[in-house]
């Protein structure tokens, strides 16, 4: 009886630590929606929304203005959908956020486009 105490304990701390630690490791907040808006937004409106992003991210990760790295921040969002297939387009579409092919594509871009990586 103790022993299977002991187990079925011991399952459970693992099964929370774990779940802990692929929760850390994510980078989509808990409890996310994605904006429906994107479904049938135009490229030009997602590339807007991803310069947006780009904007807001890079001038906390800088401490700049936004409007100060909307040049950059321009380049990044082009350079970024026109890298990304038509399936990874989709998947954004749907997810409001990258997928792993396309968050490789993206940080291709930031460092073409002299931007900073974000830490994770």
């Amino acid at each position: 009886m103790r022993t299977a105490f002991r187990t079925l304990l011991a399952a459970v701390a693992l099964t929370v630590s774990v779940t802990a630690a692929l929760a850390s490791a994510s980078n989509t907040p808990i409890n996310y929606q994605p904006d429906p808006a994107l479904k049938t937004e135009t490229p030009s409106q997602l590339q807007a929304r991803i310069r947006q992003a780009c904007g807001i991210t890079q001038a906390k990760i800088q401490n700049v203005s936004e409007t100060s790295l909307s040049r950059k921040c321009d380049c990044y969002a082009g350079r970024t959908l026109r890298a990304m297939s038509p399936e990874e387009v989709q998947s954004y579409r749907d997810t409001g956020i990258f997928n792993e092919a396309a968050r490789a594509k993206a940080l291709s871009s930031l460092d073409s486009c002299k931007l900073q990586r974000p830490t994770m």
